[in-house]
């Protein structure tokens, strides 16, 4: 505005030597001076001119074009705050009819030969990243199933590549009249999976060159587990995604095919030319002044919050540990009903040998990871059986339940053949792995049905919580992060600092899997193996694994969906506050008493252990609540109204709680 009031005064006559900058400027002084630059080139240039701004190659440029125009046409032109050069166009060979000058387009319009329009690098579509890559550099980004580690590392470094997607050349096919290898994909590889492989065998004691001669077929991503993108989707869009699922590589499909495979790096290189990454201004620039570390560069100090948690790195911590299991408000031992009318007048369920769902808690020592040393290892799991087999006469809880027990049997029979046959033939079990164990048995023991199931295993020494989950059960984990320290995405932005009423945050969520709204993916047994590409059955392989660093204080709760599609998380963490709150472990809404506590050895562990199934049970109840009442909106109803389904209210359902509280001593005291 500023800049657009100095050439006023010159279309106008009062015409000035120079304009002072400090008579109009902003408070950024240099985008002022900028303006005015291209202000007084403009004047000089001619006496009156248009100035059009336009966007060649994604950077900014202001044109001036030289042609007899009023004032005030010339200041309804947009002028763009952040012009960095004046290019003057000669339009004297444009002439209209009558010979005077004419403009290459309207203030508001543009056409092919002109500058295109403002465009926001999140809205750029994945074509236009993926048409300037191969422009620019071309590299067939596959590998054949074939190829070993080495091949595979060896095609990373020489072709730049972050991933390849890995494809069957065994097969053939013939287009017309020509015989041509078809490049079947079956997996993706990443050099974080190559690293990680590589971790794995030299883990394992295997020498360098069993290790790169292995087959990368053995750690690669399958097709069906893949994550991919569309060429229509935007930068915005596919950041999004990588950036939730903490994936390096997306592959662009189009109509059955492959196009390229998208990286972060792709989508920040889009707008620089050539132009911007060499010569001497560039250098100058960007290099000069911030190349080279001088020989006393050292590490700084962790910030004060960080040391407090690594002073306690060495310190074990222990889960207390709480269950709650309601049934479907409607079942009964008869069956179960569609709506309270249909159920009848007697009191809602309450039995929880009703409940599809089904869960196991069992402590087992198993030797660790060197398998010279026994550790005491904490696993939890639930399972939601599929209540639909209801329809086939098949009873949906003996699935859920055997798939659990099993769980539990397994672990037992490890820990009791520690002392027999040594560490190697009884070590730590993961959860998928001990999912695939069970579910095996399970198959074996011709049990018809289907469940979700999410599997974890806390491991107290490293402070790690490892898990696996196939459908719509899940886990959250609830933190207190000083506000004052905490980034700003941790940050609670939404309140006033002044009426916040806690410092608890949702740390980490689970991610589920669903085939489409409300039908999750699940492990299931029909007494013959499914080999569709489509089947909504999964193998433990499938699962969602991960794992996620605890810290004392924090909260588990490990669900079914029944709490999931009823509760909201944040009304989920703010029970859990109360909790807190209520149980003497929180102090109003901050840390600093739980803190001087801890640090005095007053960790009221044994408060934890005899108050958090309390905890669990005021959650299923608030499950229970919320999906009976018709007049909020669920979880369930607000996903159900996304996806084109009118919904109102809860969704009743079984509702299993497992509520972890994360201390720093131990006790005795664990729930049946």
């Amino acid at each position: 505005v500023d800049a657009c009031t100095g050439l006023k005064e010159h279309f106008q006559g009062q015409r000035r030597q120079s304009i002072h900058v400090s008579k109009i400027m902003t408070p950024s002084y240099n985008v002022a001076r900028a303006l005015l630059r291209d202000a007084t080139r403009a004047s000089l240039r001619c006496s009156t001119s248009a100035v059009r701004f336009g966007y060649v190659g994604g950077v900014g440029r202001s044109t001036i074009v030289r042609q007899p125009l009023p004032p005030s046409s010339c200041l309804n032109i947009h002028f763009h705050p952040f012009s960095s050069a004046v290019q003057v166009e000669d339009v004297s060979s444009k002439q209209s009819p009558d010979g005077s000058p004419k403009l290459d387009v309207a203030p508001n319009e543009t056409s092919e030969d002109s500058p295109l329009p403002r465009q926001k690098t999140s809205e750029v579509k994945i074509s236009e990243v993926l048409k300037r890559k191969h422009t620019h550099r071309w590299v067939e980004p596959v590998i054949s199933k074939d190829a070993t580690v080495r091949e595979a590392i060896t095609l990373c470094i020489e072709g730049k590549l972050n991933g390849m997607m890995v494809v069957d050349r065994s097969e053939t096919i013939k287009r017309q009249t020509i015989t041509e290898l078809k490049q079947k994909c079956v997996g993706l590889i990443t050099s974080r999976d190559l690293l990680r492989m590589m971790a794995g065998k030299i883990k394992d004691g295997k020498s360098s060159e069993e290790v790169l001669n292995d087959k990368i077929s053995k750690q690669m991503t399958p097709i069906n587990q893949v994550i991919y993108g569309r060429p229509d989707e935007t930068i915005g869009m596919c950041r999004a995604i990588m950036a939730k699922l903490g994936i390096k590589c997306l592959p662009i499909l189009s109509e059955g095919r492959v196009e390229g495979i998208l990286t972060g790096r792709d989508m920040s290189d889009f707008y620089f030319d050539a132009t911007d990454r060499g010569g001497k201004k560039n250098y100058l620039r960007d290099v000069s002044e911030r190349v080279g570390l001088t020989t006393d560069t050292s590490m700084a100090e962790p910030p004060v919050f960080v040391m407090q948690h690594l002073a306690l790195k060495h310190d074990p911590l222990y889960l207390n540990v709480g269950v709650a299991e309601y049934p479907h408000p409607f079942k009964s031992a008869d069956g179960i009903g569609s709506s309270r009318r249909n159920f009848g007048p007697q009191d809602l369920a309450t039995d929880p040998d009703l409940s599809e769902d089904a869960h196991f808690l069992s402590e087992v020592e198993l030797f660790d990871e060197s398998g010279t040393n026994l550790q005491k290892l904490l696993y939890m799991g639930v399972a939601d059986g599929v209540g639909s087999w209801r329809e086939y006469g098949v009873d949906p809880r003996e699935f859920s339940h055997k798939l659990m027990g099993e769980c539990e049997n397994i672990l037992h029979e490890a820990s009791s053949q520690c002392g027999i046959h040594g560490g190697k033939h009884c070590s730590m079990i993961s959860p998928a792995e001990l999912l695939a164990q069970s579910y095996e048995r399970t198959k074996e023991a011709n049990v018809i049905g289907s469940s979700t199931a999410c599997v974890a295993l806390f491991d107290s020494v490293h402070h790690q919580l490892h898990f696996s989950n196939i459908g719509d059960s899940g886990i959250i984990v609830l933190r207190h992060i000083d506000s004052d320290v905490a980034s700003a995405l941790q940050r609670n932005q939404k309140t006033p600092r002044t009426e916040r009423k806690s410092d608890l945050r949702i740390a980490y969520v689970s991610q589920q899997q669903l085939k489409s709204f409300n039908h999750p993916y699940q492990m299931g047994w029909t007494g013959e193996e499914i080999v569709e590409d489509d089947s909504s059955f999964k193998q433990a392989s499938d699962s969602c694994t991960s794992s996620v660093h605890i810290l004392r204080g924090d909260m588990i709760i490990m669900a079914t969906d029944g709490l999931f599609d009823n509760v909201d998380i944040e009304d989920i963490a703010s029970i859990a506050l109360q909790w807190e709150q209520e149980s003497g472990f929180i102090d109003g809404g901050g840390i600093t008493t739980r803190n001087k506590r801890w640090a005095s050895g007053d960790s009221r562990t044994d408060i934890s252990a005899q108050s958090i199934p309390k905890l669990a049970d005021i959650l299923c109840q608030k499950a229970r609540e919320n999906s009976l009442d018709n007049t909020i909106d669920s979880p369930f109803a607000m996903l159900a109204k996304e996806n084109d389904i009118m919904w109102s209210g809860g969704m009743p359902d079984d509702c299993t709680v497992v509520a972890m509280h994360v201390v720093g001593k131990h006790s005795n005291e664990l729930p049946p």
